[in-house]
């Protein structure tokens, strides 16, 4: 009896085991080992023979590095990528969802932007924002307006950049609150217009709270790799251009690393990066409740 208990205590840690295992070795101890550069004064120079640098690379981040500045544009990049994907995903997901001739052709062609590689992606959209012979240009010329500088002005190399990434996200929002609309039950709506309620009503009243426990981790996700997504940016504005001006985040970590080679310094930007992340996550998950069940 004592070996058929002890037995069944282990089989579910021999299950977890090997997941555990990966987890520790591609998540955990990159991670502590991160937290380690970023005490220390590593950089090319001494990348052999990495001296500690204490809180001094955390001093500098927060008094002499362009943080708040960047945090803005941060800020503002996540915003709008988010809403615009949420808005866009969830209006195409209603509309899908109903009764639409052609459905499964029209799900598989939205999705075409998620599936297809980032890097293909931002490098197509910085052809079509090309000033002389972008497709954005021309078709704005067919309509009057005159062509921007899109990839020559810090403004509007953010905004292309933008426009770029809201185009790749939206596909993502869409399958996810697709899923959530179809495990809606029929019948609530069927008793809704019974009752008389408008679409709006049953809009408020029973699609958004339903899509609550669905809509919110997805909303936390799309936050998380908003905030750190770097291909797109950095490929449409070649690395924060013009004169790093339109750097986020992951972008101006990126740039002190693998192109100033300040190691120890992007290691202590990466672990405010993960605070901040984390603070917000868990924030969030709080004020909108999106763990509890809507009913």
């Amino acid at each position: 009896m004592a070996a058929d208990s002890s037995r069944s205590r282990l089989f579910p840690w021999l299950l977890v085991g090997p997941a555990m295992l990966v987890m520790a070795l591609v998540v955990f101890y990159p991670f502590v080992y991160n937290v380690g550069i970023a005490f220390s004064d590593m950089s090319l120079r001494t990348f052999r023979n990495p001296g500690f640098a204490g809180f001094r690379h955390f001093i500098e981040i927060f008094t002499t590095s362009p943080l708040y500045t960047i945090l803005g544009k941060t800020v503002i990049w996540t915003v709008v990528n988010v809403t615009f994907h949420v808005a866009i995903g969830l209006s195409l997901a209603l509309l899908l969802n109903g009764p639409v001739k052609g459905r499964n052709i029209y799900r598989a062609l939205l999705i075409l932007p998620w599936a297809m590689p980032q890097y293909i992606v931002a490098l197509t959209w910085k052809g079509m924002f090309n000033y002389q012979y972008g497709a954005v240009n021309l078709i704005l010329g067919r309509l009057g307006v005159p062509p921007v500088s899109w990839l020559s002005d810090a403004t509007a190399a953010f905004a292309s950049a933008i426009i770029a990434n809201i185009w790749l996200g939206f596909p993502f929002m869409m399958v996810i609150c697709l899923g959530g609309l179809q495990s809606i039950p029929k019948e609530m709506y069927e008793a809704a217009d019974i009752d008389g309620a408008p679409a709006w009503t049953k809009f408020r009243r029973i699609t958004l709270p339903l899509l609550k426990p669905v809509l919110v981790p997805a909303i936390v996700l799309g936050i998380v790799w908003t905030f750190n997504s770097l291909n797109v940016l950095w490929l449409i504005t070649e690395g924060g251009r013009p004169a790093n001006q339109s750097h986020i985040l992951v972008t101006w970590i990126y740039n002190e690393a693998f192109t100033l080679y300040r190691y120890g310094y992007a290691a202590a930007f990466s672990i405010i990066i993960f605070l901040i992340l984390l603070g917000f996550s868990i924030l969030f998950v709080r004020q909108t409740r999106g763990t509890e069940a809507a009913y």
